[in-house]
C-alpha cells in the first residue's frame, strides 16, 4: 500500500503545482474557451489543464519505475504498462493541444483516439478474455479482442468528454471512478490471498492521483479547464485500467461468487450512466421538436440542476454523490457476501439523496436579473461530440 500511496502523493502533487503554469501557457498560447449562448460560464477561460495532469502522470510513473516491486509491474512480461500509458498518452494529449487551440474536427480526434487505443494493443493492453455466467472464461482472438479494446478505449474516452459539462464535474467523477477501481483491484486481491501490486491498481492510483491534484483549480469557479487535452487522457487511463482488470481474477480463486469479475465491465457505465441518460433525453427532446439531435441548448442536466436552484458547487456536488453511490455500490457488492445489505444500504441512501436534493432546491425565478451567486461564474463550457456524425 505504501508505493499506492507514494505514487498518488506524487501525481496530485506535481499536478497541482504544474496547473498555474500550464495556466499561463493557456492564456499567452490563445487557448481559452470563449463563453457562449448555451454556457454557463461568463468570463473566457484557460484550457490545456490536462497538460498539467499529464505531467502528474509522467511524474508517478517515473516515481515508480524507482521502486524495486513497482518496477516489475511497469514492464511486467508482455504487458509493458508504463510504456503504454507514455506513449498513448503523449499521443492523446497532442491530439488534445491540436483541438483546444483550433478545435480539429471530430474524424482527426476519432483517428487519434483509435491510434492510442492501437499503442495499448501493442504493448499487451488488451481484451483477451470475458467471464461467463457459468463460471469460465471465453478467450478471445484476435479478430475479436483487437476490435472490442478499441471500442472499450473511445467508447470511455467519449463518455469522460461528455460528463465534461461544469467545472469539477469530469475530475471529480473519474477520480471518484478510479478510486472505486484501486479500491476494488487492492481489496480483492488481499481478501483472496493473491498480490496486490498489478498493472490496473497502479494506473488507479495514478488516475486517482492526477484528477486529486488537478481539482481544486478546476473545482467552481474554476481558474482553468481541463479540455479535451485532460479528459481524454483521463478517460483513457480510465479505459487502461478497466481493461488490465478484465480477466486479470481466475473465478477459482474468488471466494464471492463471480460478480467480482464483471465489476470493472460495469463500473464505467454506472459512472457515465447519469449523463448517457442525459445525451439520450436530449436526442429525444431535440428530434421531438423538430430539430437536429445536435443542436445545442440549455436543458441538460446540470442546467435543471441549476434551474432547480441549486449553485454551481451544489450542483456537481450532488452529481459526485450520485457517481459515488453507484461506484460504492457495486465495489460493495463484489467484496461483501451480504448482497441484500448492501443493496439496502444503498437503496436507503439514494431515496435519502433524492429527497434531500429536492429539498435544498430554491426557484431561481425571484433572483432573474440579479447578480450572480459566487461559484456561478467560470463554467466549464457543454462538452462537444467526440465522435463523426
Amino acid at each position: 500500500m505504501r508505493e499506492y500511496l507514494l505514487t498518488i502523493l506524487v501525481a496530485a502533487l506535481v499536478a497541482y503545482l504544474l496547473t498555474p503554469a500550464v495556466r499561463r501557457f493557456a492564456v499567452w498560447f490563445g487557448a481559452q474557451a470563449v463563453p457562449r449562448d448555451r454556457d454557463v460560464h461568463v468570463i473566457p477561460t484557460p484550457r490545456l489543464g490536462g497538460l498539467a495532469m499529464f505531467g502528474g502522470m509522467v511524474a508517478a510513473l517515473v516515481v515508480a519505475s524507482g521502486l524495486p516491486e513497482m518496477r516489475k509491474v511497469l514492464a511486467n512480461g508482455d504487458i509493458s504498462v508504463g510504456k503504454a500509458l507514455l506513449m498513448s498518452g503523449g499521443l492523446i494529449v497532442l491530439v488534445g493541444i491540436a483541438d483546444d487551440r483550433w478545435e480539429v474536427d471530430p474524424l482527426t480526434k476519432f483517428a487519434g483516439q483509435v491510434a492510442a487505443a492501437g499503442i495499448f494493443i501493442m504493448q499487451g493492453i488488451q481484451i483477451y478474455s470475458i467471464p461467463l455466467p457459468n463460471g469460465e472464461s471465453l478467450s478471445l482472438p484476435p479478430a475479436y479482442g483487437v476490435p472490442l479494446t478499441v471500442f472499450v478505449v473511445v467508447a470511455t474516452i467519449n463518455a469522460v468528454n461528455f460528463i465534461d459539462g461544469l467545472d469539477g464535474l469530469a475530475a471529480g467523477v473519474v477520480g471518484i471512478a478510479a478510486l472505486g477501481l484501486f479500491g476494488y483491484a487492492y481489496l480483492l486481491t488481499k481478501t483472496n490471498g493473491m498480490t496486490t501490486l498489478s498493472g490496473a491498481t497502479l494506473t488507479a492510483a495514478v488516475l486517482f492521483g492526477m484528477c486529486l491534484g488537478f481539482l481544486p483549480h478546476n473545482f467552481s469557479p474554476a481558474k482553468i479547464f481541463m479540455g479535451d487535452t485532460g479528459s481524454m487522457l483521463i478517460g483513457l487511463l480510465l479505459s487502461a485500467s478497466t481493461i488490465l482488470l478484465t480477466g486479470q481474477f481466475d473465478p477459482a480463486v474468488l471466494s464471492n461468487g463471480l460478480f467480482p469479475l464483471y465489476v470493472p465491465l460495469l463500473l464505467i457505465p454506472a459512472v457515465a450512466a447519469v449523463p448517457f441518460m442525459d445525451m439520450l433525453l436530449a436526442v429525444w427532446r431535440r428530434t421531438n421538436q423538430g430539430r437536429s439531435p445536435f443542436s445545442p441548448d440549455k436543458q441538460h442536466l446540470h442546467h435543471r440542476l441549476l434551474q432547480l436552484g441549486h449553485s454551481t458547487r451544489r450542483a456537481v456536488l450532488i452529481m459526485y454523490f450520485w457517481v459515488g453511490l453507484l461506484a460504492s455500490g457495486l465495489v460493495g457488492l463484489a467484496l461483501f457476501d451480504a448482497a441484500w445489505v448492501t443493496l439496502g444500504v444503498t437503496v436507503v441512501v439514494a431515496v435519502a439523496g433524492v429527497l434531500l436534493m429536492f429539498r435544498l432546491g430554491r426557484p431561481r425565478g425571484r433572483r432573474r436579473g440579479a447578480a450572480a451567486e459566487p461559484g456561478d461564474t467560470g463554467q466549464q463550457p457543454a462538452a462537444r461530440p467526440q465522435l463523426p456524425v
